[in-house]
Formats: C-alpha cells, structure tokens, sequence
C-alpha cells in the first residue's frame, strides 16, 4: 500500500463525509464554585503529578500552544498575562473572545498560573495562542472550513503544540491536508477522542487523523472514564474527570464536577509542553515517544502493545522529569506510525536511538479483549485491580488502570 492509502491502519474510514456540528464538550454533574475560592485544591490530579517538584526542573516556559476552541479569555486572573495575539476563522469577527468558557478553561488547564484563586495549569510557564471557532453553535459559523483554517493557521504560528479539544463526526479533504501540513511544519498535535464511549462510541475528526495524537480520559482512581471514546484513535490518556471549569461566559464562577475528553486533552497537551520546555532541541516526535515510553500502565501490561481505552498509558511528565523514564530516539521517526517525518525544528542533540517498537499484530495485551462498542465501565462499578492514580502518576510503581473487568484490545500497527 502506499502512504496515502494506509496512513495508521487504525484510520479505517477513508471517504471523506459532510462535516457537521456533533461536538463534544462534557459537561455533567456540575457544581458551582465561587471564583474567589482557591480551585486547586480540586485539582486531584496536581497532587497525584507531584508538580511541585516537576516545576523545580520544567514549567513549560519557551513553549506556546495554540488551543482551537471557543475562544479565550486573557483577562481571568489565572491567564493574565499568558495568551497572546491569536486569531477567529469562524467567521464571527477579528477577536478571540470565548463566546462559552470552554477555550478559557482549556487554556486554563495548560498554562493558567493559578492566581486569583483560579484554575492552575500544568504547565504555567507555556503561553497560549487561541484559534476561535465555532464548537458549540453551528449559527456562529459563518465559515465553512473554519476548523481546517484554524489548524492551518496554528502550524503557521508560534505554536508548537496544536490542543484540539473538541470533535466532529464528519472529515473533509482540507481537513485531511491541513493536519499534513501542521505535521510537515514540526507541531505536536493532541485532540480528544470524544464522549460517547458509554453512548455509540462514535469515531470523531480531527482524533480521526492519524497525524493528531487521539486523549482518552481517566478519573482519580485511575480508572477510564465510562464516557471516554475508546478504540483506535487512542493513543494516550489522561486525567479528565471532576475537573473545575468556568461555568459559563460570563466569567463569574467555577463550576466543580466536569468531566470530559476535552480536559484530558488539555492536560495531554502541558504534559508535552513540560517535556519540551526540559528538552527545548528535541523535535515533536521526541516529545510524544517520551510521553508514550514514560507513561503508566498495569501490572502485566506486554511491552509492545496498547490499549484500546488507555493508548500507551496514562501521561506521567514527572516519570521522565524527574525519574528519566523514555528515549527520546531519532528525531524523525514519528512514533504514531513509525515512520519518517519532517523534524524542522532541528532535531535533539541525543543520541538518536531506534524509535520504539510498534506492537506486532500478534501481541496480545493483559487479558480479556472486549468486542467494538463495549461499554468500558460496567454497571455494577467493578473496576479492574486498582491502585490510587498517586501511584500510577507520581510514584515508581504502575498499577492496571481500566474499568469494568480489565477489557482491552490489541491495536494493529500504524503506518503513515
């Protein structure tokens, strides 16, 4: 097969469908917190990270994400001063106001510095460049291609992370070539799997392109959420459940309790910015294969294989950080399909050790394969031997860290 007709055979759907307004935000059981109240203690997963001694090496300073989204607030106490000029290809006007909060948390969760009271970013040191479009109401968008121009216009920015937290049922031919591109010009792309792993599971766009790194998300037993998509857009996860988010637009309080794919998302894009602002020569493919080496996985979990619910694991930047878990290998070869990519960012000065190893297709992972469309957490609230998500984040050990009985699969190998 050639490149352009296998891509990731995890990439099955191959015709291009009307793009339409199916987004996914996740927003459930929410609580209102007043915004003068310090949030972080809400932030579970920041205990479980250990940032305080992860920010003693690494705060993601030298790097910019561009976060496509609603909009972004620059104003809020935790983003003052964070967000730079960015850019609307909805078509609804020359700002980037958040039009729905949803930007502004996402923008939060990377680089918020946590005054004020507000959210704190995993990565404070990060600056954030916005790209408004139009996620959750259609009759804003009066520009038809305004998510392949905004990630057309980010790989032209600053940015070297791309944080796509939102998701369509639908992919166009310019969406397809503007991911190419974004990859061809060394941006590190990261996008939600989507919310309805308990309700279709639908396979959604841009996690559908097999340039863009697919995040499913977990709660704080570290366990995957029962609402995370699953299956092969997978490609890592990360902390996205009882997350604090602004309730609304108008910015006046913090609602507890949300919980979505687009948080995990978020956090998957400031574990990459640490990782890179500790190594700023290294090259996006660097990034993600220390992300993938170094992230937690179960107990009897088979070198080699991944899940369809977790990806590689869970995000752990202190696991490299600061314990120098994963090789960063040659700075061209994309860890999503193993192939060559473009590495326009110079390359690292390490060593370029052979990249890691997709999974054979006859590897099998930790037990019981589930059927497509399962649903990951059962009824009955029984969860797969599990650890406190401490552990499989923060500390040495690694833990099982699925839902419902331990179900997995087995992904085939990518290719470009």
């Amino acid at each position: 097969m050639t490149a352009g007709t296998t891509r990731r055979l995890r990439r099955r759907v191959t015709c291009a469908v009307a793009l339409v307004g199916a987004w996914t935000i996740g927003l459930v059981g929410l609580a209102p917190v007043a915004a003068a109240e310090d949030v972080r203690a809400k932030q579970w997963y920041l205990g479980a990270m250990h940032v305080d001694k992860i920010w003693q090496k690494a705060t993601g300073e030298g790097i910019k994400v561009a976060v496509i989204d609603s909009g972004v607030n620059p104003s809020t106490p935790s983003l003052k001063g964070q967000v730079l000029k960015g850019r609307d290809t909805s078509g609804m006007g020359e700002g980037t106001d958040d039009y729905s909060g949803h930007g502004t948390t996402m923008a939060e969760l990377i680089a918020g510095t946590g005054k004020g009271g507000g959210i704190q970013g995993l990565a404070p040191g990060a600056k954030i460049i916005p790209f408004r479009i139009a996620v959750d109401d259609v009759k804003r968008r009066k520009n038809a291609w305004h998510i392949e121009d905004a990630i057309r216009a980010a790989a032209d920015s600053d940015a070297d992370i791309i944080s796509m937290s939102f998701g369509t049922i639908g992919k166009t031919d310019r969406m397809i070539e503007a991911a190419k591109y974004a990859q061809s010009k060394g941006k590190l792309m990261f996008a939600s799997t989507g919310n309805t792993g308990d309700k279709g599971n639908a396979q959604q766009y841009p996690v559908g392109l097999p340039e863009v790194v697919g995040v499913a998300a977990t709660d704080s037993e570290g366990h995957v959420a029962k609402y995370s998509t699953h299956g092969d857009t997978v490609d890592i996860s990360a902390p996205g459940s009882d997350i604090p988010e602004w309730c609304d637009a108008t910015f006046k309080r913090y609602c507890e309790g949300a919980e979505g794919t687009s948080h995990a998302t978020a956090i998957a894009s400031a574990t990459a910015a640490l990782i890179w602002s500790y190594h700023p020569d290294w090259t996006a493919n660097q990034v993600l294969r220390v992300m993938f080496e170094s992230a937690g996985r179960g107990e009897g979990w088979e070198p080699g294989t991944t899940s369809s619910y977790l990806g590689h694991g869970i995000v752990r930047p202190g696991a490299h950080i600061n314990r120098g878990l994963g090789k960063p290998g040659a700075p061209n070869v994309n860890p999503l399909t193993n192939e060559n990519s473009a590495a326009p960012s110079g390359g690292s000065s390490a060593s370029p050790a052979s990249p890691a190893a997709s999974a054979p297709a006859s590897s099998q992972a930790p037990q019981d394969q589930a059927t497509p469309g399962q649903t990951v957490a059962g009824s009955s609230g029984e969860t797969g031997g599990g650890s406190s998500l401490g552990l499989i984040l923060g500390g040495a050990a690694a833990v099982v860290v699925v839902a419902g009985g331990a179900f997995f699969f087995v992904r085939k190998r990518r290719t470009a």
